[in-house]
């Protein structure tokens, strides 16, 4: 062992009593510049490393095990080097007792071209930079820690790796760009860690990593360092396709799920990779072209279903890995299945690990209640004016289609994030600079986001959950309109279902919430949905909504769903509809697949199957989903009866779709068409194959007028049903 503290001591400036009380205390805001390799002045080099209370301290250097310098009793030591020596030709004990090479000898791994895109909210590959990543820097391996904290006094990497000590990795902030950044060599993925952030105030704060790829299982809060780019795709044959656009003129029918509920081992969660087998075969079965799983960001509380986010960059640990959810995605674009992500940047929860008062400051959020505080949901509000948060997030919805293939988001809540003044009172809100309501910085993120995405993911579909008439939602950017490429149908949603919980008796009184919807069907590109906010929070299930006896309930669900699927637009049903559920969903119970040993019940699922089947085989009820031409009325003023009948057509296939919404039988019911030449019943959900009446499937009578041509049609139409013919 080599000892000689006099030659090495010789010659080296020593570091003030002031930066020694920086490093001791824990407040160096530049600890490289005094810790790490540094020349000396006389030709040679100075390694200095900092082990708080440490009385000796040994490194290898240059292949030998020397012990170092005590240059400060408080554990700062030092070793004389030769000049030519690099970070290589040295390691340093760490605090886990293995030898690495020293983080305070390398150069920082977030450049200055960095500082400038992210400080101008144009970093759109952020995801590759900020948090913990696994890396190759400077010919080591190991891992780069970046956070933003531009208020923070100081802030330090803590974890299992150093006794979650944050005096032993201090890191640097660069220049005035308010990133802190440092390198540790030698870590390696499954890491815990945190940020220690020393605020202005004096207080220390510990904080999860806003760009974590993983984190602990709840209720633990940790990061965890995860990588993930390992993972070996195989779904290039979907991507490709996807590429070529079209998707509105594609047949799209998407099965809404929460993974946690949809099935369950027992009373266990299934992985990713299970979920992936299950759902594959069973969306084939049922012809779901696409799924959307409701929020799969890491969350700290299961009852928020995921809408409560923590870890915005990282996949939920309830249900595997990184990776495993990367095979999820990979498995459904394989059998030709879509997946779509729920996605909320609208808001974030209050939790003290997440993201509010992240520096000390509200850093991510409005400090004004008035504009930073959700009355209804007592979240945090993003504050989309600052620069580097609206970077954060959309950089986020890039992530997930770069490095988790997702083919689109459904962004929740877009009305709260477009209006100052949602859910709350006249005093309650801050109008913009020119008086109004709308909040111009949350609209411009849209823009700017909407318009990001789809430069670079050509294909990708961004669908708003928004509930407002504000105008333009799904009209392009270059016209004025937000970019979104679809838009949820709240109001088909909340007239239809109103429509049918009434009595039948009393429809003909409700008939307008049939009809209305057609004045503004294609002033945006919608999406009817049946999802999961409507069977939740005592507003009943499907099945339980409809009125009157068992025969009636099953009849009104088979006719409410095949209407939905033949109206303009795409559509959406949320789990456990197609199973005829009693009860309403509960995120801790699987749903009730039991039902199907239940004749009514296997008849509606049996049914859902082959009207999905039958959508898929007929382009009029999708290729021309999003135009006038695509629909006609037929009849829409019977409201007498209950009666709704129109054409859907395709480039080259008419439909004629029939809606009985009574239980009354019409053996003769009369069509004004004329010069049909074929009138062919080709689905009914009251069907006898369908638990229903069997009626209304053989009739059909042409009326001709005095010239001998066709004026119109009598058909039979079956109670409470659905019935569609060709009229091709």
């Amino acid at each position: 062992m080599l000892k000689d503290t006099k030659r090495e001591t010789a010659f080296y400036p020593r570091i003030s009593n002031d930066e020694i009380l920086s490093l001791v205390s824990g407040n160096h805001r530049d600890p490289h510049r005094v810790l790490g390799l540094h020349p000396t002045g006389d030709g040679a080099k100075i390694v200095r490393v900092f082990r708080p209370g440490a009385s000796y301290l040994y490194i290898q250097a240059l292949g030998r095990t020397v012990e170092m310098t005590q240059e400060h009793p408080a554990g700062v030591f030092t070793y004389r080097l030769p000049a030519e020596a690099g970070a290589k030709d040295y390691r340093i004990y760490h605090h886990n007792g293995l030898l690495g090479h020293d983080p305070y000898a390398l150069n920082p791994t977030f450049t200055q071209v960095d500082q400038y895109l992210f400080l101008g909210g144009v970093h759109y590959e952020l995801y590759r930079k900020m948090g913990a990543r696994l890396m190759e820097h400077e010919g080591m391996e190991g891992v780069s820690f970046v956070v933003w904290a531009p208020n923070a006094w100081q802030v330090s990497v803590v974890g299992q790796f150093n006794h979650w000590d944050g005096r032993q990795n201090p890191m640097r902030v660069l220049g005035d760009s308010g990133i802190w950044e440092l390198f540790i060599p030698g870590l390696r993925e499954g890491e815990l860690y945190k940020f220690s952030i020393k605020t202005r105030d004096g207080r220390t704060i510990l904080k999860a990593d806003p760009y974590a790829l993983a984190a602990e299982m709840r209720p633990a809060t940790a990061s965890r360092v995860t990588n993930a780019n390992s993972f070996r795709w195989t779904d290039q044959e979907w991507i490709e396709r996807r590429k070529q656009g079209h998707a509105l003129k594609r047949p799209m029918n998407i099965y809404e799920l929460h993974l946690g509920s949809w099935k369950k081992n027992g009373s266990q969660w299934l992985n990713y990779r299970e979920i992936a087998k299950e759902l594959v075969s069973y969306c084939k079965k049922m012809a779901f072209t696409h799924v959307e799983l409701m929020p799969i960001s890491e969350h700290p509380l299961d009852e928020s279903w995921g809408y409560q986010v923590t870890g915005f960059y990282a996949v939920t640990s309830r249900y595997g890995s990184v990776e495993d959810f990367q095979f999820f995605v990979n498995e459904l674009h394989k059998n030709g299945i879509g997946v779509f992500l729920d996605w909320v940047p609208g808001h974030f929860p209050v939790d003290d690990f997440g993201l509010r008062c992240f520096d000390g400051t509200h850093l991510y959020e409005h400090a004004d209640p008035r504009q930073g505080m959700h009355p209804h949901w007592g979240t945090c509000i993003f504050n989309y004016s600052r620069k580097e948060v609206s970077n954060f997030l959309i950089a986020n919805a890039l992530f997930w289609m770069d490095l988790m293939h997702i083919d689109g988001l459904r962004v929740d809540a877009v009305a709260s994030m477009l209006y100052l003044n949602y859910g709350r009172e006249d005093i309650e809100w801050v109008p913009n600079e020119y008086g109004g309501s709308e909040n111009i910085a949350a609209i411009e993120f849209c823009k700017h986001l909407n318009s990001i995405v789809h430069q670079r993911h050509p294909g990708i579909l961004m669908i708003a959950e928004e509930s407002s008439t504000f105008p333009g939602v799904t009209h392009s950017v270059s016209n004025g309109g937000l970019g979104f490429d679809l838009k949820w149908n709240m109001g088909w949603m909340n007239d239809t279902l109103e429509y049918m919980a009434t009595d039948p008796l009393f429809r003909k009184f409700e008939h307008e919430k049939l009809t209305f919807g057609q004045l503004y069907a294609y002033t945006e590109n919608f999406v009817s949905v049946l999802s999961h906010d409507e069977v939740v929070h005592g507003k009943a299930s499907l099945l339980a909504k409809m009125p009157g006896d068992e025969w009636r309930k099953f009849a009104n669900l088979r006719l409410l769903y095949s209407y939905m699927l033949c109206q303009p637009g795409k559509q959406l049903l949320f789990m456990g509809g197609e199973l005829g559920q009693w009860t309403e969903w509960n995120e801790h119970r699987e749903c009730e697949w039991s039902l199907l040993q239940y004749p009514k019940h296997k008849a509606l699922h049996y049914m859902i199957q082959k009207i999905n089947h039958f959508y898929l085989q007929h382009p009029a009820l999708w290729e021309r989903d999003h135009e006038a031409g695509g629909f006609e009325w037929v009849h829409c003023d019977d409201r007498d009866n209950s009666v709704l009948t129109y054409q859907r057509k395709g480039f080259k296939e008419k439909l004629l779709c029939v809606h009985n919404f009574t239980p009354q039988y019409h053996p003769e019911y009369y069509l004004p068409l004329a010069e049909v030449k074929k009138l062919e019943l080709l689905f009914s959900t009251d069907s006898l194959e369908f638990e229903g009446s069997g009626k209304g499937e053989n009739t059909v009578r042409m009326h001709k007028d005095e010239n001998g041509k066709i004026c119109g049609v009598s058909i039979e139409v079956a109670p409470l049903s659905t019935m569609i013919f060709d009229l091709t």
